[in-house]
């Protein structure tokens, strides 16, 4: 059975959108306030996850985004990213082009949840704040892994908003990752 992975970049104050400063929020590139140490550690950490991961879980414009950039990429990250298979919420995303992708079109906690008994492992979602909200609102997020930037950004989309009921987590690692960030990872605690 799969797990569903959130793993976001996230400032202090809770904020996901723009972190590269390429959104016009004007608040970013979030990059380059920490240092190179941090930026390679990172790096690092995110290739660890993509290693480890069975597939991943997109929305709409996300997937656009990594797939106008990483089929034309090499490097470990971009080998991992070309091959693994990779699924897209979409109403709209007739035929995608990258390399393993499927479009998930019908009612989003329907499919994710049959995905969830078709995939052994773990199914990381990226940079996805809309799919991301909902799948926490429909208890369907195993772990949330939140990449802690040591910064209020003030203005953005933020990852956590309104639920219709309480959603516990648990606080299963912390982890300091270079000299600035915090990588924190917290899994859903459901009733059973």
């Amino acid at each position: 059975m799969g797990r569903i992975i959130v793993s976001e970049n996230i400032s202090l104050d809770g904020v996901i959108e723009d972190p590269r400063g390429e959104e016009s929020l004007g608040r970013g590139d979030w990059f380059t306030w920490i240092s190179e140490k941090d930026r390679e550690h990172w790096a690092q950490v995110l290739v660890a996850e993509m290693l480890a991961a069975e597939a991943l879980l997109l929305g709409r414009r996300t997937y656009e985004y990594f797939a106008a950039r990483y089929p034309s990429r090499g490097g470990e990250l971009a080998d991992r990213l070309n091959s693994i298979p990779k699924y897209v919420v979409s109403a709209t995303l007739q035929d995608p082009q990258w390399n393993n992708s499927a479009v998930l079109k019908g009612h989003v906690v329907n499919e994710v949840s049959t995905l969830k008994q078709t995939v052994n492992g773990e199914i990381v979602v990226y940079a996805s704040g809309q799919l991301a909200h909902a799948l926490i609102q429909h208890d369907l997020v195993d772990e949330l892994r939140l990449m802690t930037f040591p910064f209020v950004v003030g203005a953005g989309q933020r990852l956590l908003g309104e639920t219709s009921s309480l959603k516990p987590m648990h606080l299963v690692d912390t982890r300091i990752v270079g000299d600035g960030l915090a990588l924190l990872t917290y899994r859903s605690v459901r009733n059973t």
